[in-house]
C-alpha cells in the first residue's frame, strides 16, 4: 500500500514537474475507487450541495452536512490527500469561529486540510487557521459562494485590473500560509503570471493546461449531473444514461415477472414444505 500523501509530497511532485490530479468525491465508494485509481487530492467540495443534495447553489449546505460527506470520504481513502470545503459564512465572520469551524473538519471529519474561497477579508482568517495548525488551500477566480456578487458563473480576470487583482490575491494568500491555490474560470494566459509570482502550486479548473494540476467535479466527468456544465469540463463517461437504462431494465423485469428467476430465489426443503402444507391443511379443516 502506498503511503498517505502529505503537503511536502505534493510540493515535491510539483517541483519534479509532475502534474497533480484532483477530483471531488462525496461518498465512501467513490472515494475508494478514486483512491485506488491514484488520484492525488480529493476535494469534498461544497458542490455536493448541487450534485448530491439538489440545492440550486452551494450556499445552503451546512457544516453538519459537509461533515457527513467528509467522514464518508476519509473512511475510504488510504493514499490521497483529502481537502474539505468550508461552507458559506463559516469563515468570513470572526476569526474564532473560522478556526473552530475549520477544526471540526480536521478533528471530526479526519480531513487533511480545508479550502476557503476568496482573498480580501478572508486573508486574516486564513492566517489564523494556519497558525492554529490547520492546513489551508486557497481558491481564487470564480468563487461559487460569491456568485451573487460576481453576477453569475462568469470568467474572471479578463481585464488588466481584474487580472492584477487575482495575482495580488494569490500573493496575499501565499503570505497568509496556504499550501496551494485553486484558480477557477480564468483565462489560460493569466495562469502562468500567477504561477510566476507565487512559490506554491496553482491547480486549475478552467484555468488552462499551464496549471500545476487539474480538478473537476466527479459528477461532471461521469455524466451524472444534468445542470449547468461549464465549457472546461470533459465528460469521460455517461453514467447517467447507463443508470437510466439499468433502471428501465429492472422495471421491465419486475413488471414482466422475469425477475427474480429460479437462481435468485430461495427454496424450502421439500420435506419441510410438505410438512408445512399438511399442517396448514389440517388447520383449515
Amino acid at each position: 500500500m502506498k503511503n498517505k500523501l502529505t503537503i511536502p509530497d505534493l510540493h515535491e511532485m510539483t517541483k519534479r514537474g509532475e502534474k497533480i490530479a484532483l477530483l471531488t468525491a462525496y461518498d465512501y465508494p467513490t472515494a475508494v475507487f478514486e483512491d485506488k485509481a491514484g488520484i492525488d487530492i480529493i476535494l469534498v467540495g461544497d458542490s455536493l450541495a448541487m450534485t448530491v443534495l439538489g440545492y440550486d447553489s452551494t450556499i445552503p449546505v451546512t457544516t453538519d452536512e459537509m461533515l457527513i460527506f467528509t467522514k464518508a470520504v476519509t473512511r475510504g481513502v488510504k493514499r490521497a490527500f483529502v481537502v474539505a470545503d468550508m461552507p458559506f459564512l463559516t469563515y468570513k465572520t470572526d476569526v474564532n469561529s473560522a478556526i473552530r469551524n475549520a477544526g471540526r473538519f480536521i478533528q471530526e471529519g479526519n480531513a487533511d486540510a480545508v479550502k476557503l474561497e476568496g482573498a480580501g477579508i478572508v486573508v486574516p482568517k486564513v492566517k489564523a487557521i494556519v497558525d492554529a495548525g490547520i492546513p489551508v488551500m486557497g481558491h481564487i477566480g470564480l468563487t461559487p459562494q460569491s456568485i451573487g456578487v460576481l453576477g453569475g458563473y462568469k470568467v474572471q480576470g479578463t481585464k488588466k485590473e481584474s487580472a492584477l487583482k487575482l495575482i495580488d490575491d494569490a500573493k496575499k494568500l501565499e503570505e497568509a500560509g496556504v499550501f496551494s491555490i485553486i484558480a477557477e474560470s480564468i483565462p489560460c494566459e493569466l495562469t502562468p503570471f500567477i504561477k510566476d509570482r507565487v512559490s506554491i502550486p496553482v491547480y486549475g479548473i478552467g484555468a488552462g493546461a499551464e496549471a500545476d494540476g487539474q480538478i473537476l467535479v466527479v459528477h461532471d466527468i461521469l455524466g451524472l449531473f444534468h445542470g449547468f456544465i461549464p465549457r472546461f469540463v470533459k465528460k469521460y463517461a455517461d453514467l447517467g444514461k447507463t443508470l437510466e437504462d439499468t433502471f428501465n431494465r429492472y422495471i421491465n423485469d419486475v413488471k414482466n415477472s422475469t425477475f427474480p428467476d429460479d437462481t435468485q430465489t430461495y427454496h424450502m426443503d421439500k420435506k419441510e414444505l410438505h410438512t408445512l402444507k399438511e399442517y396448514l391443511k389440517d388447520k383449515t379443516n
